[in-house]
């Protein structure tokens, strides 16, 4: 038996790991876990942050809205509001507890009607309209900001160009899908021309949005079909309301639903469970609305989810198959993740012949060996997970951890209190690979133009032997690579050059040191200049806030290396200045230092009321603990207001947080 995690490195191992889900569902486009395995570690990441307060962190997944922005050639798009998530729920007993909470909201004696709509499987985006014309689209992005996609979408169907009646402003958010019959066809094409096909019609839809060629959009027919807004610059009165609006101004919705009760609710579920084969698209469950406008105000946000909407899902689809082989993949920080290639077998759309096994504790759990049969599931058209070994194989094969790298050959390690497996030859093709991808995404050194298919040629040809070769790469290198001619060698030197005077947060990030996050590097490039970190210990990485033995350990171990501080050297060679970010003023506000927990609903978003804090020289947190300075509670504040009361935090509403800030 593994020897039981400590909360600490539990919690810490679990950000790690959604964080790269959410990377992988959101940006990559290319999930490995469906929607109830993905919420399940969530949901015990909550239930570990509730019970250990001192080990929340504002950067953590249960206070993100998740998504990210791609390392790409779109621009970023500020959105009016930001595009929040939706809480799950999988059975009666979860959509009538959620009921039981919108009817706690409301005033006494208030009796919510809702509005249910079919949960497409699609990729989130936000159209803008002026004056009735089509200006803009963007994806959701982080939910703050996204990618501006607007000439891609003009080529999807149902986008309207002009819209028949409207107000002066308006962004209406939606979900680009597409149906089953043109994904078969497109598999079919890219099968025909020697491509792999797509693993299902959501990524399909997510990867011809994001196309460089418009027209290759146009070819793929995706729909879009309007189911909110962020923006509608006239007086509505109710979701359905809305939707009306919506339809006769140009806009495809989808059939809804209306509901006097949650029982009504849960049987429009069941009656739509049957209708599920036949639709011509993915809809892996319901989005249930409460329809009046004043009581959503009344209900109010999380810091992620809407609390009067809710997905209700449905189970996942279930197939056994055989077990033929496993392999192993090789990941960025050198991570060995086994994979099962099964008989294929075929389930809601798509052909499976591959399933994720997650790490070698998992196949332990599952007791499961090649030649075994397996039930298989899968939910939220994503790449399947096996749930149970259904049946033994007559001739097994035990899976063990490879001794040495599938890719290199190197030696394979595993780190005390960790799941992974880990190759430890820091010069091993596949690591390689996917660290100058990440090192040149937007969040790390923003390089665009050097995608999947040119770090490939780079590697393969040798021309690149880490991220510091890119800086030597000279034009006549780039031309030798498949689709480089002059234009796009010059524009991807000039990335690079640009990529030079990225400050030192962003430089530590792109570096790709194991544990080691977006918010981390902020952190660290406030208190430690290049020199100081290539001299810093483990004792001094941990006096440093959010940062624990874990996280210290990995980043004296690049730090002190002789592999890392010799590619800082190469970098710095290269002109890579590694600049301090700009430091604020020094601030003579009284509450300078303090730290301030925003709870409830405030009038403006919350991460607004945070920067305000922080340009005035506070400090903002996720919770609540005898340190914390003051709590500013807006209305339907819940635990942390009564968590303050209990530990005498200094409560304020927004009006008096208002007053407290310098004029």
């Amino acid at each position: 038996m593994p020897a039981k995690k400590s909360p600490e490195a539990e919690v810490a191992a679990l950000r790690r790991e959604i964080a790269a889900h959410d990377r992988r569902y959101h940006q990559e486009d290319a999930p490995t876990i469906g929607d109830s395995e993905y919420d399940a570690l969530v949901a015990r990441l909550k239930a570990l942050e509730e019970a250990h307060p001192e080990l929340k962190s504002p950067d953590s997944p249960t206070e993100k809205v998740g998504g990210g922005l791609l390392g790409s050639s779109f621009a970023p798009v500020k959105h009016a509001r930001p595009m929040l998530s939706l809480d799950n729920t999988y059975s009666a007993d979860d959509i009538r507890a959620w009921g039981e909470r919108v009817l706690k909201g409301l005033p006494p004696g208030a009796r919510p009607r809702f509005i249910v709509e079919p949960k497409l499987d699609g990729l989130s985006c936000a159209l803008t309209y002026e004056h009735g014309r089509f200006t803009r689209a963007a994806t959701r992005g982080d939910g703050e900001t996204g990618e501006d996609v607007t000439e891609n979408a003009r080529n999807v169907e149902q986008v309207p160009e002009r819209l028949k009646n409207y107000p002066v402003f308006l962004e209406v958010r939606g979900e680009i899908v597409l149906h089953f019959k043109d994904f078969e066809a497109v598999n079919a094409a890219e099968k025909a021309a020697g491509r792999p096909g797509f693993v299902n019609p959501r990524n399909c839809a997510a990867g011809s949005l994001r196309q460089k060629d418009p027209w290759v959009t146009a070819e793929r027919h995706l729909k879009f079909y309007a189911h909110s807004y962020g923006v509608w610059e006239e007086p509505l009165e109710s979701h359905s309301e809305f939707l009306e609006t919506c339809a006769a101004a140009g806009f495809t919705v989808e059939p809804h639903f209306r509901a006097d009760s949650i029982e009504a609710v849960i049987g429009h579920y069941e009656r739509f469970k049957a209708e599920l084969p036949g639709l011509p698209y993915a809809v892996d469950g319901l989005v249930v609305k409460v329809d009046d406008f004043a009581q959503q105000r009344r209900l109010g946000f999380t810091a992620k989810s809407p609390r009067w909407a809710v997905a209700f899902k449905y189970p996942a689809q279930q197939v056994t198959s055989t077990v033929k082989a496993v392999e192993f993949s090789v990941g960025r920080t050198g991570a060995i993740t086994p994979v099962a290639k099964v008989e294929p077998v075929f389930c809601g759309g798509v052909t499976i012949s591959s399933v994720t096994l997650h790490n070698f504790e998992e196949i332990e759990r599952l007791g499961l060996a090649v030649g075994d049969r397996v039930l298989i599931e899968r939910a939220g058209e994503v790449i399947p997970k096996v749930v149970k070994v259904s049946e033994k194989g007559r001739k097994r094969t035990a899976v063990r951890p490879p001794r040495k790298c599938p890719d290199c050959g190197g030696v394979v390690e595993k780190e005390a209190e960790l799941v992974a497996y880990y190759c430890a030859n820091p010069s091993c093709p596949a690591q390689l690979r996917r660290t100058l991808q990440h090192f040149a995404s937007r969040a790390a050194m923003d390089v665009a133009g050097l995608g999947e298919s040119a770090v490939d040629q780079l590697v393969g040809r040798g021309l690149v032997k880490d991220v510091a070769g890119l800086y030597a790469l000279k034009k006549e290198d780039l031309l030798g690579l498949e689709l480089f001619a002059d234009l796009k060698a010059d524009n991807l030197l000039k990335q690079l050059e640009a990529s030079k005077s990225k400050t030192l947060d962003r430089v530590i990030y792109a570096l790709g040191i194991r544990h080691v996050g977006e918010k981390t590097a902020e952190v660290l490039a406030e208190r430690f200049d290049i020199d100081s970190l290539l001299e810093a210990s483990v004792d001094g990485f941990q006096r440093v806030p959010d940062v624990g033995p874990i996280v210290a350990a990995s980043l004296h171990s690049f730090f002190s290396s002789a592999d890392g501080r010799g590619l800082i050297e190469r970098l710095r060679s290269h002109g890579v200045r590694m600049t301090p970010p700009e430091r604020r003023a020094a601030s003579t506000w009284e509450h300078a230092g303090k730290t301030f927990v925003f709870t409830g609903e405030l009038s403006v978003p919350r991460e607004e009321a945070e920067e305000l804090v922080k340009a005035a020289g506070g400090k903002t947190s996720g919770s609540v603990s005898a340190k914390t300075g003051f709590v500013v509670a807006g209305e339907a504040a819940g635990s942390k207001l009564k968590k303050a009361k209990e530990l005498g935090v200094t409560v304020l509403t927004e009006a008096q947080f208002r007053e407290l800030l310098p004029k």
